[in-house]
């Protein structure tokens, strides 16, 4: 009975040594090889063929052009987000950012009682056009550096000016 023991014990010691010796010799063959730098390659943009350019972006229309084709209904369903910081009715009050009733021909950074951002209080001098709104819509801090508002903007010229016509609306 003895050897018996010693016979299973060699046995199942032996198979442990021979399945050792393939993970090493596996992990050898396969090993993977580390990248110099940690991490993944992103997409950039394509350097062009020495023969041709890389596509120009499509220009976009000028505002008058695209607030022609708007809808302000449309305008007002993409302000849908928009009214988590700021109320759009007449007589509404500031909240994260000023109401927006009127800002069409308002001056900039003069609505009263709100705590503007200094880059925008030293703009009342301005006033809040079809372009100036346009510019802001697309990228506030673009437009106006330095002001608090943490929107990144719409990058659609289309439902810009959705917005635009929708905001236009929104006057007395």
């Amino acid at each position: 009975m003895n050897i018996e023991a010693n016979k299973i014990a060699g046995a199942v010691l032996s198979t442990l040594l021979v399945v050792m010796s393939l993970n090493m010799a596996a992990g050898i063959v396969f090993a993977p090889k580390k990248p110099a730098v940690p991490g993944f390659d992103l997409p950039g943009e394509e350097v062009a063929a020495a023969g041709g350019g890389a596509p120009a972006a499509a220009a976009e229309d000028p505002i008058d052009v695209r607030l022609a084709k708007a809808d302000a209904a449309r305008g007002e369903k993409a302000v849908g987000a928009c009214k988590a910081c700021h109320t759009f009715e007449k007589g509404g009050a500031n909240k994260v950012g000023p109401h927006l009733f009127g800002v069409f021909g308002r001056s900039e950074g003069s609505v009263d009682g709100f705590g503007y951002s200094a880059a925008m209080k030293g703009r009342n001098d301005k006033k809040w056009d079809a372009e100036a709104l346009d510019h802001f819509l697309k990228q506030p801090k673009g437009y106006v550096p330095g002001t608090a508002m943490a929107f990144a903007g719409i990058s659609k010229p289309e439902t810009r000016a959705d917005v635009i016509a929708f905001l236009k609306s929104l006057a007395e």
